[in-house]
Order: C-alpha cells, then sequence, then structure tokens
C-alpha cells in the first residue's frame, strides 16, 4: 500500500474541497493518506510518503500564499528530488501563470509531476472535483 500526503493552504475553503477529494482519490485506490495543512508539515516529514500532493492558491500577483505555504514549500523544495507529486489549487484572477511558474519550481526541483495539475477558476464544480479525485488516483 503506498503512503501519499496531500499538503494544502487554504483561503476560502476552496482548496481544502479541492485537497478533500484528492486525498478520497488516493484512498479509494488503496493508499494510505494524510492530510496536512502547510504549517502542519516540513522536509522532515517527506520521506515518509511515496507521493505528495501540494495544493495552493494563487495569492496576490498570482503567486503562492506567502505566509505559510510558500516557506514551508521552499523549506520542503530540497527533499522533493526523485520524489512522486502532484499539484493543486484554485485563483480568482488572472490565468493560472502560478501553477505554470509552480510546475516548472517542481521540476527544477527533481521532483517528479505524476498527474496534470489541477486549477481551478473560483470554487471547485463536479468536473473539477472528478480531476481532483483523478489526481489522487494518479499518485495511489
Amino acid at each position: 500500500m503506498s503512503k501519499v500526503a496531500v499538503v494544502y493552504w487554504s483561503g476560502t475553503g476552496n482548496t481544502e474541497a479541492m485537497a478533500d477529494a484528492v486525498a478520497e482519490g488516493a484512498r479509494e485506490k488503496g493508499a494510505e493518506v494524510s492530510v496536512f495543512t502547510a504549517s502542519d508539515f516540513s522536509s522532515g516529514k517527506v520521506p515518509e510518503f511515496d507521493a505528495i500532493a501540494f495544493g495552493c492558491p494563487a495569492m496576490g500577483d498570482e503567486v503562492l500564499e506567502d505566509s505559510e505555504f510558500d516557506p514551508m514549500f521552499s523549506e520542503t523544495e530540497a527533499a522533493l528530488s526523485g520524489k512522486k507529486i502532484a499539484l493543486f489549487g484554485s485563483y480568482g484572477w488572472g490565468d493560472g501563470q502560478w501553477m505554470r511558474d509552480w510546475e516548472e519550481r517542481c521540476r527544477s526541483a527533481g521532483a517528479e509531476l505524476a498527474a496534470d495539475s489541477v486549477t481551478v477558476n473560483d470554487a471547485p464544480g463536479e468536473e473539477e472535483i472528478k480531476q481532483c479525485r483523478e489526481l489522487g488516483a494518479a499518485l495511489a
């Protein structure tokens, strides 16, 4: 059985709903899933998991949330080399550039993106929740 972590930050609940669906999808495929908020995760936990899904909405000028999520992710980044990961998040403006930048940052760290990232404009609907479940299943 694979061990999957779902790590997220959510300000409005949109990314939290996505995280719940990612976790559900991984569990449906038989994975042991642990869900963490950004403040409860660190690089020391990375080796405990076979795969990790990270979720964060776009903030400000299409960047990761900078008080909790980005500091955690920056600290964790070096430990992601060779690790199977997936990304998800929501945005309310722009065109999702934060996700493309984040994907490139992960590739540069040597992480393996296991599935296409899921980006949602505003709140996730049925189709986006389904995509999140599929993302979780891809990590399991």
